[in-house]
């Protein structure tokens, strides 16, 4: 069974600054059942409620994904293995098709979030679409991925890329039931 990463995260952040799960809920707009499957599953539902906590927090989305920071440029090495988060389009832990592997989750001060993500087919076809502050950007290094944007549709094929602002709702899944890989660099002002 994984371990609950992000969770435990989110509690050690709330401890430290003494904030109750009803004050992260005011803070967030979440209600405690969203917060709560974010505490407990091992699936993130997506990244818009996780964004939110983080400014609710006063944190970093990285705070949550990080091991330890290091100053200075930071390299990551294809050989290095690591644990992916599992993110999901939904607020529920049965569609997870999203796994994300930071990039640079150890780098201190930076703004951007730069990610490898596995897209899975989803389990469900009610595409759920978010939105939270910042901007994306997408290349997709393999397979073929759908991005619904507002009321747009874009069919990204191995080499496109597409960029956007993330307030605007949206969801990427893969495209024809069939796995994909993306580079994602996720830019959210704290």
């Amino acid at each position: 069974m994984k371990q609950n990463i992000v969770g435990e995260k989110i509690r050690s952040v709330m401890t430290a600054r003494n904030i109750s799960l009803a004050e992260l809920s005011e803070r967030t707009g979440l209600n405690d059942a969203q917060i709560n499957l974010i505490l407990e599953s091992e699936v993130v539902p997506s990244l818009a409620p996780l964004i939110k906590i983080a400014r609710g927090l006063g944190v970093r989305l990285g705070t949550f994904l990080d091991d330890s920071e290091q100053m200075g440029p930071l390299v990551h090495r294809s050989n290095e293995s690591q644990t992916p988060a599992s993110f999901s389009s939904q607020l529920s832990t049965a569609n997870s098709h999203l796994d994300f592997f930071a990039l640079a989750g150890n780098k201190a001060g930076r703004h951007m979030e730069p990610f490898i993500i596995d897209i899975k087919p989803a389990l469900t076809q009610e595409p759920v679409l978010s939105s939270h502050e910042g901007e994306e950007f997408i290349y997709v290094l393999s397979g073929k991925i759908k991005v619904s944007y507002g009321r747009d549709e874009q069919i990204l094929s191995q080499g496109d890329s597409i960029y956007y602002d993330s307030i605007v709702e949206h969801l990427v899944s893969a495209a024809n039931d069939q796995p994909a890989k993306i580079l994602a660099v996720v830019y959210t002002p704290l």
